[in-house]
């Protein structure tokens, strides 16, 4: 597969409050994957870790019957704002991943988690910012908790789209999703500049061999996961 530059997508005018992810490359990415889906009119999706919302919205306009959560009030505030201020119907609901919507079962699910591997261990306090990238000292703290719900939340031929980097273990997660029956594949890549978070790591990333001496991009790709 090439690997390319995230092109931008046209996400909409957002909103967002101090300290909510706005859209970056890895949303753009992640949006591209969506539009391949070809979402239909009344496609049951969630977006877990919503953010600014702007990959609800994307589903949204399509007709979709769309869920969002997230951690943090302040997304999950954003988020609302933007689904109205769009005029569009997107249920936003504040908790951990997938727990405001236990039970219920969806033909999508998209992610764009926290995935920035961090020198702490735990999970950054949730009304900090960093609680939108820190993912301990692997950086899979929330895509391996993704990887285990994602067959019990898909209906069948259901399909998972998440983006993360590949500094995080991309043969990890195809290896967690495949074991759980799921058939999995890399559908995007693309390398981006370092952002200042992990610019701000470099030392530690490098000591950990996390990235090479001479490595100046980031490569973040998204997994696709169907459901029998």
């Amino acid at each position: 597969m090439t690997i390319a530059a995230a092109r931008p997508m046209d996400l909409g005018n957002l909103w967002t409050l101090p300290g909510v992810y706005a859209p970056q490359a890895d949303t753009h990415l992640l949006a591209r994957a969506m539009n391949a889906e070809g979402i239909a009119a009344g496609t049951d999706v969630l977006d877990v870790c919503t953010g600014s919302g702007a990959l609800a919205l994307l589903a949204a306009r399509t007709g979709a019957r769309v869920s969002a959560t997230d951690i943090s009030w302040r997304a999950v505030l954003t988020a609302r704002m933007n689904a109205v201020r769009a005029g569009l119907h997107v249920r936003v609901r504040h908790g951990d991943l997938i727990g405001p919507v236990a039970g219920q079962r969806f033909d999508l699910v998209v992610s764009n988690p926290p995935y920035v591997p961090s020198p702490r261990a735990h999970l950054a306090r949730i009304h900090r910012p960093g609680v939108a990238w820190n993912a301990g000292c692997c950086g899979r703290q929330a895509v391996d908790r993704i990887c285990a719900f994602t067959p019990g939340v898909l209906r069948p031929h259901g399909v998972l789209l998440m983006v993360h980097s590949g500094l995080c273990g991309v043969e990890e997660t195809l290896r967690q999703l495949t074991d759980s029956g799921l058939r999995c594949a890399v559908v995007e890549r693309s390398l981006v500049p370092f952002g200042p978070v992990i610019t701000t790591r470099l030392p530690w990333l490098r000591a950990q061999g996390l990235i090479g001496a001479d490595e100046n991009r980031e490569e973040l790709v998204v997994v696709r996961a169907e459901r029998s």
